[in-house]
Formats: structure tokens, sequence, C-alpha cells
């Protein structure tokens, strides 16, 4: 599922025509859904009209709602309900929930949250991002979570590989996906069974392949593969990952563009790097 970016005119109006081709082209390219309204797509930017829009959109270009996750991250838990019944009225097949990111809740209010959010009825994916959200969805919370039928899946962005086990351990049946482009391959060969990604906005047909492999723990496919593409991958977690892979998006002949405020483009050192390594993994053909 591909976090997905979102292109702006040259006035930073959302153009929904390319962002509609671009969802087009990354399911052509064999990715199984898209998620709109991440932190990928610039959510937070967006006024209430363009991101229900954005769902809308990605819906009809799709075809297939189930091949949707709509992000549906919010200040408060109304708010974040509030979204996850739009992008169910918009046919919408699963939401994609950070904890409440503008206050470090604990661990009762994070149940409240997504106790509040699953009553809409759309399956909930969690969103474990400690480092933007100073809430740590422990593999103990997630497995509460899960017992209650509040989530079905989390995505891991924390890095910390360790956890895949403890989850596994906690809450066997709750489905674990790669939220981190950098650490696909060992999250994979943890137990993984899906990856939200950002890469694949730029480079489609080499990330599926290798995502392919990793789950298959085909790893004499994988392993060339994910080192010829890491030093791309591990832009995803950095703070300007917005824009290193809209700016591969670019190089790679996508529309990527400018980012909104308060996002600027790249310093010239950055660009610099993603622009070297972006045009070094085309030049090896991937792409």
């Amino acid at each position: 599922m591909v976090a997905t970016a979102l292109p702006f005119k040259e006035d930073l109006s959302v153009d929904y025509d390319a962002y509609a081709e671009h969802v087009r082209f990354l399911l052509d390219a064999g990715c199984d859904g898209v998620v709109p309204n991440g932190s990928l797509g610039e959510y937070q930017t967006l006024t209430d009209d363009e991101r229900a829009r954005v769902i809308r959109t990605a819906v009809e270009a799709a075809g297939d709602g189930s091949r949707v996750m709509a992000g549906a991250a919010a200040y408060g838990s109304t708010e974040a309900a509030r979204w996850t019944e739009q992008a169910a009225e918009a046919g919408a097949g699963s939401i994609l929930l950070l904890p409440p990111n503008a206050y470090r809740a604990n661990d009762t209010e994070v149940r409240a949250h997504y106790a509040e959010v699953a009553g809409v009825g759309l399956p909930v994916v969690a969103y474990n991002n400690p480092y933007d959200t100073r809430v740590h969805l422990t593999p103990q919370l997630l497995a509460d979570l899960h017992a209650q039928q509040h989530i079905v899946a989390v995505k891991e962005f924390s890095g910390d590989v360790r956890r895949a086990y403890e989850i596994a351990e906690r809450a066997p049946g709750l489905d674990l996906l790669i939220g981190a482009d950098d650490v696909l391959l060992e999250l994979a060969l943890a137990g993984a069974v899906g990856w939200i990604a950002g890469y694949p906005n730029a480079l489609p047909h080499s990330c599926v392949a290798l995502y392919r492999a990793a789950i298959a723990q085909d790893l004499e496919t994988a392993l060339p593969l994910y080192r010829a593409l890491h030093p791309l991958l591990r832009w995803d977690t950095k703070h300007v990952f917005v824009q290193a892979i809209k700016l591969s998006m670019d190089i790679a002949g996508r529309r990527g563009g400018p980012c909104r405020p308060p996002r600027s483009p790249l310093d010239t050192e950055a660009e610099a790097a993603v622009r070297s390594v972006t045009e070094k993994v085309l030049a090896e053909g991937l792409n």
C-alpha cells in the first residue's frame, strides 16, 4: 500500500487529475493499494474540502475501495471519527489512524481514542510513530486494542525490529505492516505481512519486486535489490522525506513537484544527495 504523495499545481492548489493518474499508475505497476491523506500526502496542510476530495479521487481512480486505506489522523478523537465516516461514505476499505497527535495521551486515552474511531465500522490500522506523536503504542497496548477489536493491524514505524517478535507473541492475530522503508527486509523476515510504503511513489516496479521477494523470504532476489535501493529508502525516515520522495519522483519522470508550506525545498546539500542517489539507482535499471 503506497502512502501517496499529493501533486500540487504551481499555485499550490491540489491537482486532482494528476493525483488520479498517479493512483492508477501505481496500481498498474503492481502496487496493491494506496494510502491517501497520510503525512506524505501533506494532509495537515489541506482544507476539509480538499482532504475529502482526495479520498473520493483515490477511490474513484482505484476502482475498488478495498484498495484505499484512508488516513484519518486528527487532533481529537471526534474529528478522527468524522474523517473515518467520510472515508466510509467515499467507499474506502479501511483507515490508518495515529494516536492523538497533538497531545501526549496516556494508555487509557489511547484506548478511548481507538474505541471511538473503531465504532464507525471501518477496519482500523494503528500507526505507531512515537517520534512525531510522542505516544508509544507498545506491544501490550497494541495487544489490548486488538483484543478489544479496535484495530486489525499496525503500521510499525519505530525502526525497532525487535518489536515485531513481541507483537507476534502478545497479539498473534494482529497484522504487522512495515511502516518505514529502510527496515523493509528486516521486518519482512520478522513476519510482517504488508508494507505501507513511501518510495514506490518514485520507483514502483523495483519496490514491488523487492517487497514480493522480501515477503517470500527470497533473499537471493531481495538482498541485492535492498542494498541497491537502501540509500534512497532511508530518506523515508528523515524529516524532509516528503521533499526527498517528490524530488525522486521528478527525476524518475513522475509528477512530484512542490510541497505546501511550512515545508520548504531541500537545501543544496540534501538536494544534491537525493539527486545523486536517485540517478544512480535509475542508471542501474531500477525504476
